[in-house]
């Protein structure tokens, strides 16, 4: 086949049809599952700064951080039981996730969604009535199970209802719910720590059940997706459907492309064993490595432990907690950038210059940290200094907000063909909640021994990023999902790995002729 031919078909088709209120409503529900994991990402950094927690679960830290105020800052809340509290959860999403792609490939995404906040209602109702450590990390397995199950459906689910010119900016809705859950819980935390009694943080843990309704509530109503009912074996519904969603009964090519992959995909029998063999090995290699990176980037330090570092660097506490809500407002305004920009510029170049954006500000502020405490901890920010490094952090907020942090859960979920895109949807999840659990996990530990130089760390590892992009991403703006595999075909690295008789798009199989790559 020849290159031009393939880079030709790689553009995709355009089915007809347009954005109709169905799809949207039924996305904006299904994003709503994000609201979950940003609700903890936010809540879990804002509560383990509070005194009363700290005193109820924790008192070695509190006693720590009394028993001498000239204590090295770096090492104030070094604790490996403090840790675990925030981490478990991630380390039970990992192991959830496997269990989710079942549920999700027999009996459909909505179901998923479902099980998902059902789990993380309980959980939140355990965090909030904890009494010791034993209830609260307890009750954040249960927690992390939820995000698991949510992660795992809601960027498939987003991805097969969205037109395929406008799946970049309808799968982003996941990520702004994300934002949005990081946002309410720092505002949350902030509201919560004034209140007298020391029974704050109860409130903190315990409202986690308000997202976990709303996306449980919400897929009663959502409808299946067409690429789920013709795997489940219900063609005309999945037929109706795609009428429904696409507002046109001029649905038959598309409807067709599904079918054909649906073929496609019964003849695998085992999608796990499927999804290591060579034409898969470049989605394979980039759900491993953009999650990965994704945690690398640096921005869960950031998230999760947001007060926790601006009390580190100097804040008091209202000051640290209102450093984390400006943080996360930052947050929530730069993904609209993604939204309106991602099926316009593409993943590619949104990925880059938020990548050389974020190298450039973490380098500053470690810089900025050391310049004031030095590699022994000591010293104190004025509020002008301080607010210096918070501008440079809200910039390096805003650029993995509009690249990393979107694009890590978009570009996974829409470039698996339908026969292993369970399976390559738990890997995605997996590999995201493993690093997201080593990161929350050896962070305190690693500011203790790294002092400013964590900051040069994940630093070093935005450039290793950045380039890895440059040099193996291909671009999957606007390209059909059940297409996508002519994107990889026309790549100057990953084109070696796929055979002319691995390519079926449609009723179309590519052999060695041009004319049937432009049939396409």
């Amino acid at each position: 086949m020849a290159g031009g031919a393939v880079v030709n078909a790689a553009r995709g088709k355009e089915y007809p049809g347009k954005l109709t209120l169905f799809v949207f409503l039924t996305c904006v529900v299904a994003a709503t599952g994000g609201l979950i994991f940003g609700y903890d990402i936010g809540i879990s950094g804002g509560v383990t700064p509070m005194e009363s927690f700290l005193a109820k679960f924790f008192p070695d830290v509190l006693q720590k951080q009394k028993k001498d105020k000239s204590t090295n800052q770096y090492c104030t809340f070094d604790s490996q039981l403090l840790t675990t509290f925030t981490s478990s959860l991630y380390l039970a999403a990992l192991i959830a996730s496997f269990f989710a792609s079942v549920v999700t490939r027999m009996f459909g995404r909505k179901w998923s969604m479902l099980g998902g906040g059902l789990t993380f209602l309980v959980g939140s109702a355990l965090n909030g009535a904890a009494e010791n450590v034993l209830m609260l990390i307890l009750g954040r397995i249960l927690l992390g199970i939820g995000v698991g199950f949510a992660n795992q459906s809601v960027p498939l689910y987003l991805s097969e209802m969205a037109p395929a010119r406008l799946r970049g900016m309808l799968n982003i809705g996941f990520q702004l719910m994300i934002t949005i859950g990081i946002f309410a819980a720092s505002l949350i935390n902030y509201g919560t720590s004034k209140i007298k009694g020391g029974w704050g943080w109860r409130v903190s843990l315990a409202l986690a059940a308000v997202p976990a309704a709303i996306i449980a509530v919400g897929a009663l109503f959502l409808p299946d997706t067409p690429n789920s009912l013709i795997e489940r074996g219900h063609p005309e519904d999945a037929k109706q459907m795609l009428r429904r969603i696409r507002g046109t009964d001029d649905v038959h090519e598309e409807y067709n492309d599904l079918i054909a992959a649906s073929e496609e995909s019964k003849k695998v029998k085992h999608p796990w064993a499927n999804i290591v063999k060579r034409k898969y090995r470049p989605q394979l290699t980039m759900t491993i490595l953009i999650p990965f990176f994704q945690q690398l980037t640096g921005i869960n330090v950031i998230m999760f432990y947001a007060p926790v570092l601006f009390k580190t660097i100097g804040f008091e506490d209202d000051a640290s907690l209102m450093s984390a809500v400006i943080t996360g407002l930052v947050n929530l305004f730069a993904t609209f950038v993604s939204i309106f920009t991602v099926d316009k510029l593409g993943r590619r170049k949104l990925f880059l210059q938020g990548g050389f954006q974020m190298f450039l500000c973490q380098i500053v502020v470690g810089t900025l940290i050391a310049v004031k405490f030095g590699t022994t901890g000591e010293g104190h920010v004025s509020k002008g200094y301080a607010a210096f490094v918070v501008l440079f952090i809200c910039i390096y907020v805003a650029g993995f907000a509009w690249s990393w942090g979107p694009l890590g859960w978009l570009v996974p979920s829409e470039i698996f063909p339908l026969e292993i895109r369970s399976a390559g949807q738990s890997i995605n999840v997996s590999v995201n909640m493993f690093f997201t659990f080593v990161v929350a996990q050896a962070f305190l530990s690693m500011l203790c021994h790294m002092k400013f130089g964590i900051f040069y760390f994940f630093g070093g590892w935005v450039v290793i990023m950045t380039i890895f992009v440059a040099l193996f991403l291909p671009e999957t703006k606007n390209i059909p999902i059940e297409e996508m595999i002519l994107v990889w075909k026309s790549h100057w690295f990953w084109g070696k790995f796929i055979a002319e008789e691995d390519i079926h798009v449609g009723n179309v199989e590519l052999g060695n002729s041009n004319s049937k790559a432009a049939a396409i």
